[in-house]
């Protein structure tokens, strides 16, 4: 007997790179179907929608979940977020750099992921929020997240600052944003 084909997602992160090391990431985690769950922008400046309290409160609430990392700017858009996460292994100073080398943004596939690593807090992070909206929803479906999120390695102090230049901005230059649908659904 032949068994079928499995089938097997490939994985989207860079082979061989441990997303537990020390240092600093940017993560954009998307809703479904791109739906404005969380905020809308009202001159430039974000309102947050009872969903996107949930996950500015949850967000806020990373740093107790998995200390000595730190969890800094961020932003709760309509329909995605933003954030910078630093990855620290024991006591000490925060490394933001050390990633000279590394290539730019790509997307992460959130399953298989290794405790503490930058896919457990993601995992951990979308599953606090969508656990408390469905609380409030009622129901399961359609999911909160869509099931990726793209994460980038901040490889220097000028990447750091043009990272979190862009978050602190994007309110503001939402309507110019590849994420931009009008309004809350």
């Amino acid at each position: 007997m032949v068994d079928a084909p499995k089938y097997h997602r490939r994985s989207i992160r860079m082979k061989g790179y441990d997303y537990s090391m020390e240092g600093a990431y940017f993560v954009t985690i998307t809703t479904f179907q791109r739906k404005c769950l969380f905020s809308e922008v009202v001159n430039g400046e974000i309102r947050l929608s009872s969903y996107g309290l949930i996950a500015h409160e949850q967000w806020n609430r990373l740093q107790k979940r998995f200390p000595p990392s730190e969890f800094t700017t961020f932003v709760i858009m309509p329909n995605h977020m933003h954030g910078i996460i630093h990855l620290v292994r024991g006591a000490g100073q925060v490394s933001k750099m050390g990633h000279e080398k590394i290539p730019s943004l790509r997307p992460y596939s959130d399953h298989n992921v290794t405790p503490g690593s930058l896919g457990a807090i993601v995992k951990a992070y979308k599953a606090s929020v969508t656990y408390r909206i469905n609380a409030i929803r009622g129901y399961t479906n359609p999911p909160v997240w869509q099931r990726n999120y793209y994460e980038h390695i901040i490889r220097n102090e000028r990447e750091y600052k043009q990272i979190t230049d862009y978050i602190e901005a994007n309110p503001a230059t939402w309507i110019e944003d590849r994420f931009y649908v009008p309004g809350i659904i």
